[in-house]
């Protein structure tokens, strides 16, 4: 970009990059007491500031339930934490690799190094999680790391990025991207590794503009994630856990279930089951301070529109309220919303819902969702129920998916011993403990030749020697 185009936000953004930049190549890797360090400021960072957090993201939002906040979003990153200390030495260590018998007696080592400099592209429907628990791997290999926070949650970022100008010089960690429009700009920054999680639009554009740089890119992006209700499974029981699932942070969660796949017959009763426990689980009251609201009159309306286009096109809609009704309206609580009946042409089943919108379809075979999930692009997440291990077996070898939860939802998220990654339109890479660690380390490969071996009969002028040392390998390979 012409200097002379630049704001002064833009500025400030590459005069960050670069001494972040020009300190990674110049100066020694941090040292595990270093990297323990960052990774105790920032625990008091998020602990200390706790109850200041969760009051920002609920203005933010209009209304966030404190207990969403506390369990999804801070219990998560602390739990992050303090795995990446407890095991930080170990995932350090230079790795043992077995060499090729040869090359005996040489050895090999993979040893981990940081990559230098990460940004994360964060977003605003879990904004304390999503842009921290990537920030953990990324302090944990030894990265200096760039953050910018959504720009529609403007009272968090504020304060994230107080909080961490408190705990961090500039050029370890900081928080960008409030005063200006700054995100292309940010994304064009020929980082070491780059974070982003948001939609499959953006992330596209995101992926675009790292490419330039051939900078390695993380993308968690989203998607239609299915819930398959076995002929197995229990009726209520799944009900009441997609429902869950289906409602944390109002629907406002990459990992929700997107659409439920039920047995034809027993659609009805299933939708039935699903509503009474929504009702039972968040009332028919928009005042409900365990019900999150819509982030945006933007977003609500989008939702409106969707019940409006299913409805019109001959859905059954379930609802405890008009989405239009001024008591849920005002508080942009959205009714929690069941649609029966839902077609291909419907925007509600072309689209991303993220919010507490639910289409149930039926099916007539076993096979069936397993085709209705292969036509599409692969999810994100996908949710199984039932009790038939041959059926749950035959879903999870045929489809392919970013995570599974197997009779629960969105649960696999939180296994900091598993990594958590999309695939295709809904992601590249993976994170979460020491898959996070491992893809913001360069992992260097080094080979330590031998006195004894004979490597230098490779050497030119060939002759006899060569010919038998070709022979050996060729038996060996």
């Amino acid at each position: 970009m012409d200097q002379s185009l630049k704001s002064p936000a833009q500025d400030a953004l590459d005069d960050t990059f670069h001494r972040m930049f020009e300190l990674s190549r110049t100066t020694p890797a941090p040292t595990l007491a270093e990297r323990l360090d960052r990774l105790t400021r920032l625990r008091a960072a998020v602990s200390d500031n706790e109850t200041r957090f969760e009051a920002a993201i609920s203005a933010d939002f209009g209304h966030r339930c404190t207990t969403e906040t506390a369990i999804a979003e801070t219990l998560l990153v602390l739990g992050e934490i303090r795995h990446a200390q407890k095991h930080l030495k170990k995932w350090m260590a230079p790795q043992r690799i077995a060499t090729a018998p040869q090359f005996m007696p040489a050895s090999n080592r993979l040893m981990p190094q940081p990559l230098g400099v990460v940004g994360i592209i964060a977003p605003w429907n879990y904004p304390l999680q999503l842009t921290l628990a990537p920030a953990v791997g990324a302090l944990a290999a030894g990265n200096r790391v760039m953050i910018k926070p959504s720009e529609l949650v403007l009272r968090f970022s504020a304060l994230l990025r107080e909080v961490i100008a408190a705990k961090f010089d500039a050029a370890e960690m900081m928080v960008t991207g409030i005063d200006g429009d700054i995100a292309q700009a940010f994304s064009s920054l020929p980082f070491d590794h780059l974070i982003f999680t948001g939609s499959t639009r953006v992330g596209r554009l995101v992926a675009e503009a790292a490419g330039r740089n051939l900078t390695p890119v993380t993308l968690e992006l989203g998607g239609k994630s299915p819930a398959i209700v076995d002929r197995s499974a229990d009726l209520g029981e799944a009900a009441a856990r997609i429902a869950y699932g289906k409602l944390l942070n109002a629907g406002q969660t990459c990992i929700a279930p997107d659409y439920a796949l039920v047995p034809e017959t027993a659609v009805q009763d299933f939708a039935g089951k699903l509503d009474g426990q929504m009702r039972q689980m968040f009332g028919t009251d928009p005042g409900n301070g365990d019900y999150t609201s819509i982030v945006s009159d933007r977003h609500y309306a989008r939702l409106e529109a969707l019940v409006a286009d299913a409805t019109a096109k001959g859905a059954a809609v379930m609802q405890p309220a008009k989405p239009d009704d001024p008591a849920w309206k005002s508080k942009r609580k959205f009714p929690p919303t069941i649609i029966v009946g839902a077609t291909p042409d419907m925007a509600v089943m072309q689209e991303e819902i993220f919010g507490p919108i639910l289409p149930v379809l039926g099916y007539k075979d076993a096979g069936e969702p397993i085709s209705y999930i292969n036509r599409h692009d692969r999810p994100l997440a996908l949710y199984w129920f039932g009790k038939d291990d041959a059926a749950r077996d035959e879903v999870l070898a045929r489809t392919v998916s970013g995570g599974v939860t197997v009779n629960d939802c969105l649960f696999h998220f939180a296994q900091v011993n598993q990594p958590m990654g999309g695939i295709g339109a809904s992601g590249a890479g993976a994170y979460h403990g020491e898959w996070g660690f491992k893809a913001l380390s360069k992992l260097k490969p080094v080979f330590y030749r031998s006195p004894f071996n004979r490597l230098a009969d490779l050497y030119p002028p060939y002759g006899a020697r060569i010919a038998l040392l070709e022979k050996l390998m060729r038996f060996m390979s």
